[in-house]
């Protein structure tokens, strides 16, 4: 097995201490939209890129409210949630087109979750052929657009919406 160094993640995985502020909580109480990357704020969610995405566009819809669980919500920041997924998908598609998407959760650190304790929504685009030899064979992924671009293309119409 290869071994990939990353010190840059260090900062956002789970160092057994769970007094350290959740990430997406520093994101929330945070001022600097534009450094964290956050595309929107609703009134009970944001919209923000992920710093580690699959795919170019790929994005988190996260609750201001630090819950582990989506049955922990109130029914209006969830709506809110699906409202403003079906906004990242008009606005993915103008600019992407995808051929498809990858949306969902992983709850708890067994189903995958990252961030265990505060929940999240994922928007994924897909395309065909976006898991080629490099991510099979070399098990890594090639990412065409840096953040930073992505985030200025995207920007401004979920300002809009």
């Amino acid at each position: 097995m290869e071994i990939l160094f990353a010190p840059w993640r260090y900062r956002y995985v789970s160092t057994g201490d769970n007094d350290a502020e959740c990430v997406f909580c520093k994101i929330i109480n945070d001022d600097k939209d534009d450094t964290n990357l956050v595309l929107r704020r609703a009134g009970h969610n944001l919209i923000v890129l992920n710093r580690f995405p699959y795919t170019s566009g790929h994005l988190m819809i996260v609750p201001f409210r630090h819950l582990s669980d989506p049955c922990q919500a109130a029914p209006e920041e969830l709506a809110e949630m699906m409202s403003l997924t079906t906004v990242s998908l008009e606005i993915l598609r103008k600019y992407y087109k995808p051929h498809g998407f990858n949306l969902g959760m992983n709850l708890g650190r067994v189903a995958g979750a990252g961030v265990e304790h505060h929940f999240h929504f994922h928007v994924i685009p897909r395309w065909s052929g976006d898991t080629s030899f490099v991510s099979v064979v070399g098990e890594a992924r090639v990412i065409p657009e840096s953040l930073e671009d992505t985030f200025l293309r995207l920007r401004d119409d979920f300002i809009k919406k």
